[in-house]
């Protein structure tokens, strides 16, 4: 009895050793590194808001391509699809903007996306009260500047994006042709504005004079950055 008790305890040892190894060791990664067991660092407002803001950059561009996909777009069906899918993505990304700057309100980048998605719904008093803090936190900072010039454009207010665009040109010539290309785009829709045909017309020979200045000065300047970048 003393021998088959012996055997009966040794092999039901044995065959609760694997179980037991599995319980410990986790699913099998093919690395030899031992499972982290001390316990994560809590989360401080900066990293939740460092995590919502990529978030944030992501889902934005995707309501990106889908506006682009809609400007695109001969279809009015496959337009319309298309801009109701980037509103919808630009409204996800304004609330990822907002809760960033809820937990980081000096994230000047934050606010300049809360600015650049409150535009991208037409809501440009808003938009210009985002950017304006923006820039609060980061004078001359360059994306602010022409998002901002975009937003003054599509409100008519054509000596403010003008001023946008010289402000760029004189320490951003990347930015500055991005809103002088983004004014003649505007432009090109605005045949027949009725009783702003004057304005329009005083602002399309200055794009022209712009542009002109702009090629003959292109080769003695340096491209500045782009907009866009995740947070680090």
């Amino acid at each position: 009895m003393r021998t088959g008790t012996r055997i009966l305890i040794t092999a039901l040892f044995v065959a609760g050793v694997p179980q037991v190894w599995a319980a410990a060791s986790g699913p099998s990664s093919g690395g030899s590194s031992m499972p982290d067991m001390s316990p994560s660092r809590a989360q401080t407002p900066e990293d939740k808001a460092k995590s919502v803001y990529n978030s944030g950059v992501r889902t934005v561009n995707k309501a990106d391509k889908y506006d682009a996909a809609a400007e695109k777009a001969t279809d009015a069906r496959k337009k319309d699809k298309a801009s109701a899918e980037a509103q919808e993505q630009y409204k996800s990304a304004l609330g990822k903007f907002e809760q960033a700057v809820q937990y980081a309100p000096a994230m000047y980048e934050a606010w300049n996306y809360v600015g650049y998605t409150h535009r991208k719904l037409g809501d440009y008093d808003q938009a210009l009260t985002a950017y304006d803090h923006a820039l609060a936190l980061k004078p001359s900072y360059p994306e602010a500047i022409e998002y901002r010039g975009e937003a003054y454009l599509r409100m008519k207010r054509f000596d403010d994006a003008k001023q946008a665009y010289l402000d760029l040109f004189a320490g951003n010539r990347a930015l500055a042709d991005k809103l002088l290309g983004a004014m003649k785009t505007w432009l090109a829709t605005q045949v027949g504005a009725g009783a702003d045909a004057a304005s329009v017309e005083e602002l399309t020979k200055w794009v022209q004079e712009r542009s002109q200045i702009a090629g003959q000065t292109a080769a003695l300047t340096r491209e500045g950055t782009s907009a866009g970048a995740s947070w680090r």
